[in-house]
């Protein structure tokens, strides 16, 4: 049942939605046979079905692909090109149950509520309230970062033209993408993804050719710089100038475990897709095939990219961390970038930086997007205000959107350097969200599997089942549980450092006060196998 707040009037027709969902369709009786009931939502101040499948499976493929990848993989890949292959191999799968335990749900029980609504009904509104304001502030946080992001990289040709003239330019320009129709939206996104994809193909393309000696070298490289320097290097940190090495196993374990932690973020972003089901038209078809799409990512995009980076790029290349430490925002901090440059191929650095616009921008809209249909969720839940469940005749949530594209004036912190100090302070708070979000998805699942047994559903009738689950699931949270908990391990080396600290965990406090906060306020109680809804959204 949703929990209300004073402000949340509900109106008539919403009333009566409600008693219809929560009563099994007509002919259909408490147990579950083949006949699936129908249970449509209401259609007033709804969402509609407007993301195409094409749109929905580009999405998959290449929508949550951002700098993490082009960029950040450099920071990882001084540790070694094993402790890169590992860290994004183990958190490739990870990725991959949340994704398809997101994905039975989506297929069985669809709603337009994003995977919060889930943890309302299957565990906890609190747990909801919590997950939903999580998600949406991550967002809204990354969201004028994203942009910043795309000023810095045109400055490498207009110096002379502020950042904030640019964050302004695009803001506007997404802004108004987002308050058209969905299926505009999805053709942008759709674009924006295929030239994404296109430009991961070209680069681990030209780092196969590289270590296979296709460069002007001519050097055959292959797996040469896996033997020396090896495989697994040393963890190292800088802290005010001074570097710390760590030696032996331990030294190589922090390094691997290093990786594993810039794989979780360079990975963030996955669950778009999972948003975008509630604006899909025939989730139990169009759900499953998107969700497949997401290995297809996985394995190719960012496993495959990380294991030629590392055939074509020494971990302790002088280029690699000059690039790292000056570069940073711009395609020059790209380890790409390194490998043609090692391999004598000039130039490359400005065809990426003008493809990674596209990988900014892109983001920023996704932003707005994830942000404001999260919004919405929550106000369809009574767990924000109620207007902001409201939507024009084309399906927009215009208060929502509203609402999300106003955190793009943050963008203009970075105007001067102690601001940006502050603003980057600002963004590692929130990044931690991520992770809390996959354990939100996966105690959802785990809840909704507790409850089908204990009312006797078998998993069969699901029309999208993954073989990996339920037990992948619990493997997947117990390892996104240690990213969460160790994430902040380099706040204590070489010396404890009280702002990594704070920036590594706070999250987690917000996370879970945010959830005391709703349960003692509104009186929440954890909901019981016996009484979660497994009827609402079923469809034929």
């Amino acid at each position: 049942m949703a929990v209300r707040l004073p402000f949340s009037k509900r109106s008539s027709d919403d009333e009566k939605n409600e008693k219809r969902s929560d009563s099994p369709p007509e002919g259909v009786a408490a147990g579950y046979g083949s006949e699936e009931g129908v249970v449509e939502e209401g259609i007033e101040d709804d969402l509609h079905r407007g993301m195409k499948p094409r749109q929905l499976n580009m999405m998959a493929i290449a929508g949550a692909i951002g700098t993490g990848l082009v960029i950040g993989t450099g920071t990882s890949l001084k540790f070694g090109p094993g402790s890169l292959l590992v860290g994004y191999v183990l958190m490739g799968f990870v990725v991959y149950i949340v994704m398809v335990a997101l994905g039975e749900m989506g297929a069985w029980l669809p709603h337009k509520k994003s995977f919060s609504g889930y943890a309302s009904r299957f565990v906890d509104p609190a747990m909801g309230f919590a997950t939903g304001w999580n998600y949406f502030f991550k967002y809204v946080i990354v969201l004028p970062n994203n942009l910043t992001a795309s000023g810095i990289i045109l400055q490498k040709w207009r110096p002379d033209i502020n950042v904030s003239v640019w964050i302004v330019v695009f803001g506007i320009a997404i802004i108004l993408l987002n308050l058209i129709h969905v299926s505009f939206f999805g053709e942008a996104e759709f674009w924006m993804s295929l030239v994404k994809a296109g430009v991961i193909i070209m680069l681990i393309l030209l780092c196969f050719i590289i270590a296979m000696g296709g460069a002007p070298n001519g050097f055959r490289s292959g797996f040469w710089y896996w033997t020396d320097p090896g495989a697994f290097a040393q963890y190292t940190q800088t802290v005010n100038g001074a570097k710390t090495v760590v030696d032996g196993s331990t030294g190589r374990f922090l390094g691997v475990w290093a990786c594993v932690v810039q794989a979780t973020f360079a990975y963030l972003g996955t669950e778009l897709v999972g948003v975008a089901f509630g604006e899909t038209p025939d989730p139990r078809k169009n759900v499953p095939k998107a969700v497949r799409q997401t290995l297809l990512r996985i394995v190719f995009f960012y496993v495959a990219g990380v294991l030629v980076l590392g055939m074509a790029v020494p971990y302790n290349s002088p280029a690699l961390a000059d690039a790292t430490s000056k570069g940073a925002g711009t395609a020059l901090a790209s380890p790409f970038v390194v490998a043609a440059q090692v391999a004598g191929i000039p130039r490359l650095d400005d065809a990426v930086n003008a493809l990674l616009l596209v990988f900014t921008v892109s983001a920023a809209n996704s932003d707005i997007y994830l942000a404001s249909r999260t919004a919405w969720a929550l106000a369809k839940d009574g767990q924000a205000p109620a207007i902001m469940h409201r939507t024009n005749k084309r399906g927009v949530p215009i208060p929502a959107v509203a609402l999300s594209s106003i955190f793009c004036a943050l963008g203009f912190m970075n105007a001067t350097k102690d601001s940006k100090t502050v603003f980057g302070y600002f963004v590692s708070l929130v990044t931690i969200f991520g992770a809390l979000n996959w354990i939100a998805v996966l105690v959802s699942y785990l809840a909704m599997i507790n409850a089908m047994k204990a009312q006797g559903v078998p998993r069969s009738i699901m029309p999208y089942r993954n073989p990996l689950l339920p037990y992948g699931a619990y493997f997947a949270f117990f390892i996104t549980a240690l990213v969460i908990i160790f994430s902040g391990y380099n706040a204590f080396i070489p010396v404890f450092q009280t702002d990594k600290f704070i920036t590594s965990y706070i999250g987690i406090v917000i996370y879970v006060g945010n959830v005391l906060w709703w349960k003692y306020f509104k009186g929440t109680k954890r909901v019981k196998p016996l009484e979660v809804d497994l009827i609402t959204g079923r469809r034929a």
